[in-house]
């Protein structure tokens, strides 16, 4: 049910520039934030939100802050690795993409999300560095962004650690690993990809994570993709959900990270094993 051809040995590459440059937006983003064609009343009165909506979302013409996108997620990280979190802006209609983000900490964007076939709604877990508003970014086909929002308190240091992988010394035989399963009758797919997601932020080891993550029908459709920063939790785990008919009983998995490393696998149904 999954593969691992990495088609390059691991070559461990610092993004140092990158994470350099973020932490500076985030200590000075309100100096650096462009003037937003839309001024919005930031319903959790975040000082970095002109930032996000300038620089992040590329100061959009048409953006509003919108209870229809819905973030569910503890109140506070017990977790500071892997915090839970559902995205369901299935109220909407023609969505195109949901970008999550968080308005501080070292690295804002934890991804982006292209539903394809399945629904405007998916889950996933991410680490924390501080408490923090986190949103949902959701763009239609119209071209409008639709913001949804909420706070989770953290004590920190989810960013800043190393993966536990490297507790194991087998950690690279496992790399790449794709598990999970189909429940077509439920229109719902469950993944779970090993990997370190490594931020770059550890004393000592450099950025290492998925970059683009793709789903894709048995005739080669594209079902669902993913662009996955390094906020994402160490052994990504999501759950997509669909219509009833339109999540066929196998699907292919194809991901790359930013060593490279190519990551191929394989989910059925249960029926069709």
């Amino acid at each position: 049910m999954h593969g691992n051809p990495l088609a390059t040995p691991i070559v461990r590459l610092a993004f140092c520039s990158t994470v350099a440059s973020f932490a500076l937006h985030m200590l000075c983003g309100a100096v650096l934030a462009a003037e937003p064609r839309v001024q919005l009343v930031d319903p959790l009165n975040s000082g970095n939100w002109t930032w996000t909506q300038t620089e992040i979302l590329g100061n959009p013409e048409k953006i509003e802050f919108d209870d229809r996108v819905v973030i569910r997620a503890p109140e506070a990280a017990e977790d500071s690795f892997n915090v839970p979190v559902l995205v369901d802006a299935t109220a909407l209609g023609g969505v195109e993409q949901i970008v999550m983000l968080v308005d501080y900490g070292p690295i804002p964007k934890i991804l982006t999300y292209w539903p394809g076939k399945a629904q405007a709604k998916v889950s996933f877990r991410f680490k924390i560095d501080q408490a923090t508003p986190v949103r949902a970014a959701v763009k239609l086909d119209d071209g409008s962004w639709h913001i949804g929002s909420r706070v989770i308190d953290a004590g920190g240091g989810g960013c800043t650690a190393p993966a536990a992988a490297y507790a194991s010394d087998d950690w690279e035989e496992q790399l790449g690993e794709v598990r999970g399963m189909l429940w077509p009758d439920k229109g719902r797919l469950r993944m779970v990809i090993s990997h370190p997601m490594d931020t770059g932020l550890a004393d000592g080891i450099p950025a290492f994570f998925i970059q683009d993550l793709e789903i894709k029908s048995s005739v080669g459709e594209q079902v669902a993709r993913f662009e996955l920063h390094e906020p994402v939790n160490e052994d990504p785990a999501f759950t997509l959900y669909f219509d009833k008919g339109r999540l066929d009983d196998k699907v292919t998995v194809r991901a790359r990270d930013n060593n490279g490393n190519r990551i191929a696998g394989e989910l059925r149904s249960r029926l069709s094993q």
